[in-house]
C-alpha cells in the first residue's frame, strides 16, 4: 500500500466463530485491508456499520436474530456507499437472488472465498482512489 493510503475498512459478520476467525486472518494478511468489527448475527452488523462506518461488509447469509439478506437491505438503506459481500454455502438460486436484489454488490460461496474475497475487496480500494 502507497505511503499515506489508507486501508480498506472492512466489517465481518459471521455466527460461526472458527469461520470468521479464518476470514479475519485472511483478510488481515492484505496489507490494503483491515478488519474494524466483527459481528455474530445480522442485528449486531446493523449495529456495527452504523457505529463504525466500515468500507465494506462482509456477511453470511444464515444467522441468528436476523437473516444476512434482511441485514443487507437495512445496511445497504442505511449506507448506500458502503461495499456489501454475502457469504454463504447456501447454493440455491433464489437465496443468491434474494440477497442480490436486497442490495448485496456480490454473493460468494464460503468454498469459493479466498479468491474472490481478496479480489472483490481489493476492487473497492480501487474505485475509491481519486483520480487525477
Amino acid at each position: 500500500m502507497e505511503t499515506g493510503a489508507t486501508a480498506i475498512r472492512v466489517l465481518l459478520a459471521d455466527d460461526d466463530s472458527t469461520f470468521l476467525a479464518s476470514v479475519r486472518t485472511l483478510i488481515e494478511e492484505q496489507p490494503e485491508l483491515a478488519v474494524v468489527g466483527e459481528a455474530n448475527d445480522g442485528l449486531e452488523a446493523i449495529e456495527l456499520a452504523e457505529t463504525l462506518g466500515p468500507d465494506a461488509v462482509v456477511i453470511d447469509l444464515h444467522m441468528p436474530l436476523l437473516d444476512g439478506v434482511t441485514a443487507v437491505a437495512r445496511i445497504r438503506r442505511d449506507h448506500p456507499h458502503v461495499c456489501l459481500l454475502a457469504l454463504t454455502g447456501d447454493e440455491a438460486p433464489e437465496l443468491h437472488s434474494a440477497v442480490r436484489e436486497a442490495g448485496a454488490d456480490e454473493v460468494l460461496l464460503k468454498s469459493q472465498l479466498v479468491d474472490g474475497l481478496v479480489e472483490r475487496l481489493g476492487a473497492v480500494g480501487a474505485a475509491s482512489q481519486p483520480s487525477g
